[in-house]
C-alpha cells in the first residue's frame, strides 16, 4: 500500500508519529493558508478518466485521500505528473490508456469518493467493477441513487457479494433523472456519466454544493455542454468529444470554517488566505452569531473572536446553501466552550455524532437525543486521550484540544491526514503547542 502511494503521489510522506499531542490554552496567531477543497479535487481527478487528453489540476491539497485516489488512477492506467510551485501542488493526469479491469479493491475500500469511478468508467469504457466503497463510518450513505440514475441511462448493474458490476455495452443514453434527495455523490456520478452519454440528460433535485459547480466548470473547459450550474436542475447535452483542460481547485470551505472556529475558540487572530465567506452558505451567519468574527481582506479573511465572546446557538445541518454537515463537528467543538446552551440537529448522516463521546472525555456537557445534540457550554475543557473517528471528528477534536486546559493526546490520525494538508504543522507555525510523536 505505501509503495503504491509513494509511486503514484511521490510528494506523499506518511506523517511521523501515530499520536498528536496538543497542549491547549495558546491563542492562534499568524497566517494559515486555506488549501484546495478535498471534496472538489477528488471528483476533478476522476473526471480525467473521461478523456485521452491531458487534464491539469492546480491548488491540489496534499492529503491522504488525494494520494489514495492517485494510486487508484495509476492502477487504472493513468500517468500522474506532479509539480510544486509557489502556488502549491499541481497534477497533470494522462488517461490515454485506461484499463478498467485493473482496479485495486483495497484502495477502493479506503475512500468513499471511489464510487465516482463507476460513472466515469462506464462513460469511457462501457464497464466497471469495484467493491463497495469505504470511507468514514458516519452513516449508511447507500449508492441507491447512483445505481438508479445510471440504470436510467442504460447501464446494467448488479450488486452481489459486496461488488458493483456495471456494463453499458451499447453506450449510455440521456435520461430525465429525479433524485429523491439532493445527494452530492450521486449528482457528481451522474454528471460524469452524462457528459459522454448520447442525447440530453436532466438531473433534477441535483445537489448545489460549490464543489459540484467546480466539477462542472472543469468539464465545460474540457468541452462538455452543461447548463444550470448552482441550481437544482442540471442539463447536460452529452456526446461531445472531451479534450484536455487546466483547472484550479476552489478553496476548501470546510477547512476555512474549521480554522475560523479555531481562531475564535483560542481567542486568537488568524489570517486565512484563500478563505471565501461566500462559500460557507448559511454557516457564515451561524458562526458570526456564535461569536466568530469574519473580516474580508484582499487575500482572504481574518478570523477572530467577537468582542461579545462565544455564544450558544441552534444549528441544523442542511444541503447547501444550508449549514454543511462537514462543519457540524467543528461547530460543536466551538460551542462546548460558548456561553449558554446550543442545539445541533444532524439531518444528513445518522451516525455523525461519534465525536460526542470523545468530547465528553474532555469535560464537554453534551446530551444526545435522536438526531439532536444539546450542548451546554463550560468555561474550559480539559486535556484527555481521545480517538478520531472520522475526518471531521478529527478536526473537531483538534479544536477542542487547542482550547482546553492541559494536554490532549489524539489517536487515529489517518482520519486527520485524509482530509487536511499538514494541519498539525501549520497550527504549530501559528503558535499552537502541537507535535506528532
Amino acid at each position: 500500500m505505501n509503495a503504491s502511494l509513494s509511486t503514484a503521489a511521490p510528494w506523499w510522506r506518511r506523517n511521523t508519529g501515530k499520536r498528536l499531542l496538543i497542549r491547549g490554552g495558546r491563542p492562534l496567531t499568524g497566517s494559515y493558508p486555506i488549501s484546495g477543497a478535498k471534496n472538489a479535487v477528488l471528483p476533478l481527478m476522476v473526471s480525467a478518466l473521461l478523456t485521452p487528453h491531458l487534464v491539469t489540476l492546480r491548488n491540489v491539497p496534499a492529503n491522504l485521500d488525494v494520494a489514495v485516489l492517485a494510486a487508484l488512477l495509476q492502477r487504472l492506467g493513468c500517468d500522474m505528473h506532479w509539480s510544486t510551485s509557489v502556488s502549491g501542488l499541481a497534477v497533470t493526469i494522462a488517461a490515454d490508456r485506461v484499463q478498467p479491469q485493473q482496479i485495486d479493491p483495497e484502495l477502493v475500500t479506503r475512500m468513499r469518493a471511489s464510487v465516482l469511478l463507476l460513472g466515469a468508467l462506464l462513460a469511457r469504457c462501457g464497464e466497471a467493477a469495484l467493491p463497495m466503497p469505504g470511507g468514514d463510518a458516519i452513516g449508511l450513505r447507500g449508492i441507491d441513487f447512483h445505481v438508479a440514475g445510471l440504470r436510467a441511462m442504460g447501464a446494467s448493474i448488479e450488486l452481489a457479494d459486496g461488488t458493483i458490476r456495471a456494463t453499458a455495452r451499447n453506450g449510455l443514453r440521456g435520461a430525465d433523472i429525479l433524485l429523491p434527495q439532493p445527494s452530492v455523490g450521486a449528482t457528481e456520478n451522474l454528471l460524469l456519466a452524462a457528459v459522454a452519454a448520447a442525447g440530453t440528460t436532466t438531473i433534477r433535485n441535483a445537489a448545489r454544493e460549490p464543489e459540484i459547480a467546480d466539477l462542472a466548470a472543469c468539464l465545460i473547459a474540457m468541452g462538455a455542454r452543461i447548463a444550470g450550474l448552482g441550481t437544482h436542475v442540471l442539463t447536460v447535452e452529452g456526446g461531445a468529444l472531451l479534450g484536455g483542460a487546466v483547472h484550479a481547485v476552489l478553496p476548501d470551505r470546510i477547512e476555512f470554517g474549521t480554522l475560523a472556529c479555531a481562531a475564535a475558540l483560542t481567542d486568537g487572530e488568524l489570517s486565512l488566505p484563500n478563505g471565501r465567506i461566500g462559500l460557507l452558505g448559511t454557516a457564515a451567519s451561524s458562526f458570526e452569531a456564535a461569536g466568530v468574527a469574519l473580516q474580508k481582506t484582499e487575500e482572504g479573511v481574518i478570523a477572530r473572536r467577537a468582542a461579545t465572546g462565544l455564544r450558544g446557538i441552534d444549528v441544523t445541518t442542511q444541503p447547501y446553501p444550508g449549514f454543511a454537515t462537514d462543519l457540524q463537528a467543528p461547530a460543536m467543538a466551538l460551542l462546548t466552550m460558548a456561553t449558554g446552551a446550543s442545539a445541533i440537529t444532524e439531518t444528513i448522516f445518522e451516525q455523525r455524532f461519534r465525536h460526542v463521546d470523545e468530547l465528553r472525555k474532555m469535560g464537554a456537557d453534551i446530551v444526545v437525543r435522536g438526531r439532536t445534540a444539546r450542548v451546554r457550554g463550560v468555561e474550559r475543557l480539559r486535556g484527555a486521550s481521545v480517538t478520531c473517528t472520522d475526518v471531521r471528528a478529527a478536526a473537531a477534536l483538534v479544536l477542542a484540544a487547542l482550547g482546553s486546559a492541559g494536554q490532549t493526546t489524539l489517536h487515529g490520525l489517518d482520519h486527520l491526514d485524509r482530509g487536511y494538508d499538514g494541519m498539525a504543522a501549520k497550527l504549530a507555525l501559528c503558535g499552537a503547542d502541537a507535535s506528532r510523536q
